[in-house]
């Protein structure tokens, strides 16, 4: 039998993949942004940080506090303004600190919290144990948006002719 909540270990290791990818880049590369409608590397990790403590983590709490929280849905363009001044070591930093802090939460509840139940405004009925792989899906669409956004800026034009093969969409 589970003893512990889903998706764990992949939620634990997401700021080690996302320190990984930022390792050669640079305050400008961080700030680039593909086209104008798209996020740059800067502004992807000023939304996961805040995502982290003003949904994910507040949602936890409801979870655990309340009998049947209802959640509105989450709408990262009503925060665009904030994430246009990011700052990435700091919002990277501030990730790593809340990630680690949720996850020895999560790692102390038993897996039967994760049948709690909360009413989504847009998609009904969910289960603690149903939000933490929204969650995962989160990260991992995040990841790989930040991965494109660094082979674009950082590794693309330095390939030189072997990078011909690889058509990217950041």
């Amino acid at each position: 039998m589970n003893n512990k909540l889903p998706c764990l270990d992949l939620l634990e290791a997401t700021p080690a993949i996302l320190r990984g990818l930022m390792a050669e880049i640079s305050a400008d590369d961080a700030r680039w942004k593909p086209a104008d409608d798209r996020f740059s590397i800067a502004e992807v990790l000023s939304h996961l940080s805040h995502s982290e403590g003003y949904c994910y983590r507040a949602r936890v709490d409801r979870f655990l506090a309340e009998d049947y929280p209802e959640f509105e849905p989450d709408d990262a363009q009503m925060y665009l303004d904030v994430y246009r001044n990011a700052d990435p070591e700091k919002d990277l930093g501030r990730f790593e600190d809340q990630r680690k802090t949720n996850i020895e939460l999560l790692r102390g509840l038993p897996a039967e919290t994760g049948n709690r139940k909360a009413l989504h405004r847009s998609a009904g009925e969910i289960t603690l144990s149903q939000m933490l792989h929204e969650w995962a899906l989160h990260d991992i669409g995040h990841i790989r948006q930040i991965a494109e956004l660094v082979r674009a800026r950082k590794y693309l034009a330095g390939a030189g002719p072997l990078g011909k093969g690889y058509p990217l969409k950041p």
